[in-house]
């Protein structure tokens, strides 16, 4: 089936496929095949034929949900583009070097959380990432910055000559049903607006789902939103392609 293009191009995020894998198989020799289930990397060849422009993928330090094959075997096998989120380790920055994915998204890493809550402080950790910006660079892989919409990092960003940001929705996401909500909005509009004027490509994502999309697409100058938990949700009562679909359909 040939889907309709975009105004606004959707990624999918996997990892909590990851998860509901890890929460039993968290200690097994495989992380894919024979009876280990679900296998994250056939989710994501669904998502693509549901109509997704790309797949991401977050290989965390800890290893917590995404597994380093997961992360190879979806570089070998997808049809449209891996967006690899990462920390900006030594080795996890070698291993996205070594693959050369389309895109990676730098965020901040934390033991504690069990998803990305924050945005990168690019500007308290300027050096370090702007050697992996450089080094990205230079091997041809575009580099997103996973930054909240905030004037000091979205100026640091551009600094940096990141081509890309991804805006975090994640305070809005949570103010939706109390007081803050239009203020949460007002700010990424702005951050958007900021951005473009940079010179920056503008991103999005975190908590975004099937009700607060139609605000979020209402942020100016979006390229892509990167989208999964909600997506992963709805993929349990209606099937992975239905609930591509039915996100894919906000966006055309």
């Amino acid at each position: 089936m040939t889907y309709p293009a975009s105004k606004i191009l959707l990624g999918v995020n996997v990892d909590h496929c990851a998860t509901v894998r890890q929460a039993r198989f968290r200690e097994h020799a495989m992380d894919h095949g024979n009876e280990v289930e679900p296998d994250p990397v056939a989710f994501a060849l669904l998502c693509e034929q549901a109509g997704a422009d790309g797949i991401t993928m977050h290989l965390r330090e800890d290893r917590r949900h995404v597994q380093d094959s997961d992360i190879r075997r979806a570089h070998e096998q997808i049809n449209t583009r891996l967006n690899f989120e990462m920390g900006c380790s030594d080795e996890i920055v070698a291993l996205a070097l070594e693959l050369k994915p389309h895109s990676v998204c730098l965020v901040p890493e934390s033991r504690e959380e069990v998803t990305t809550e924050g945005g990168l402080d690019v500007v308290g950790q300027k050096a370090r990432v702007a050697d992996v910006v450089t080094a990205m660079t230079e091997a041809g892989i575009i580099t997103s910055l996973f930054i909240d919409p905030d004037v000091a990092q979205i100026e640091a960003a551009a600094e940096l000559q990141s081509p890309w940001i991804e805006l975090h929705t994640g305070a809005y996401a949570n103010a939706y049903y109390g007081d803050g909500r239009a203020a949460e909005l007002q700010v990424l509009r702005d951050g958007a607006i900021q951005a473009h004027r940079l010179g920056l490509v503008v991103n999005a994502g975190h908590g975004i789902n099937y009700l607060n999309i139609e605000e979020v697409i209402t942020i100016p100058h979006l390229h892509e939103l990167n989208i999964g938990h909600t997506i992963v949700s709805r993929a349990l009562f209606v099937g992975i392609e239905q609930a591509v679909r039915e996100m894919k359909a906000f966006l055309i």
